[in-house]
């Protein structure tokens, strides 16, 4: 679906808030064609963000300035930070694409399903998922959850969980959890599809970030109608 340009200048403020830029830091920097950087010799995580055509950079000094001159399209992949930062203990933390949407489709389910808003699904069901998957949704960090349950055998089992937190009030950052032997059968593109809503309800503009090589969650963004708004990119320093 295509975004309303108010809603990319609101992507932009969120994340200018995020790094600790001036609230119009991205609309200057679109202006000027310069990239925005924020030198910080206390952070320990540099990241490169590219939204809607602008960049910025938070780091060490040393790190702007050796980033000066290299290109945005090769600041975006991971191997670059990696490369200046080795020298400084630089380990990754990987290239996330970032997916935006002020508006969905909204999906029913195919029959009555039950939603649990409770912690203790979604704590099951992060239990029954790889540790990996657990780590990159981080469940435990959102905290609106919406989690479809299914009686099974006589018991309540957790089936595919979607959720959401605020960023700086603007942004509804999303995630969605699905047990490895429930998937491919819809559940995570209708769990995404109700924390979705229930953050648009609320006035928010929808945030999808997914590792760059994760073909599942790349997929499941486009499927649910997200636009695709820019990139992050992000080492940790040793």
């Amino acid at each position: 679906m295509t975004l309303d340009p108010g809603s990319a200048a609101i992507i932009q403020l969120a994340w200018a808030r995020r790094l600790g830029l001036d609230d119009d830091a991205f609309s200057s920097a679109l202006a000027s064609g310069d990239r925005i950087v924020r030198a910080d010799e206390s952070v320990r995580t540099v990241e490169f963000v590219r939204l809607f055509g602008s960049s910025a950079l938070i780091g060490p000094q040393w790190i702007i300035e050796a980033a000066d001159g290299i290109p945005d399209e090769e600041m975006a992949q991971h191997v670059t930070l990696l490369t200046l930062t080795r020298s400084h203990g630089g380990h990754g933390l990987g290239a996330a694409a970032l997916f935006f949407a002020d508006d969905l489709p909204l999906q029913q389910p195919p029959k009555e399903m039950t939603v649990s808003h409770g912690n203790p699904e979604a704590i099951e069901l992060e239990g029954r998922c790889p540790p990996d998957d657990v780590n990159e949704v981080g469940l435990s960090d959102l905290e609106n959850r919406y989690t479809i349950v299914k009686e099974l055998n006589g018991r309540r089992v957790p089936l595919a969980c979607g959720a959401y937190t605020e960023w700086e009030g603007l942004l509804a950052h999303l995630g969605v959890l699905v047990d490895p032997e429930w998937r491919r059968r819809g559940l995570g593109s209708l769990a995404a599809s109700i924390a979705a809503h229930e953050a648009l309800a609320a006035g928010l503009t929808l945030q999808w970030r997914t590792d760059v090589s994760n073909t599942g969650s790349l997929a499941l963004a486009r499927k649910l109608g997200l636009s695709t708004g820019g990139i992050q990119t992000s080492v940790h320093l040793g």
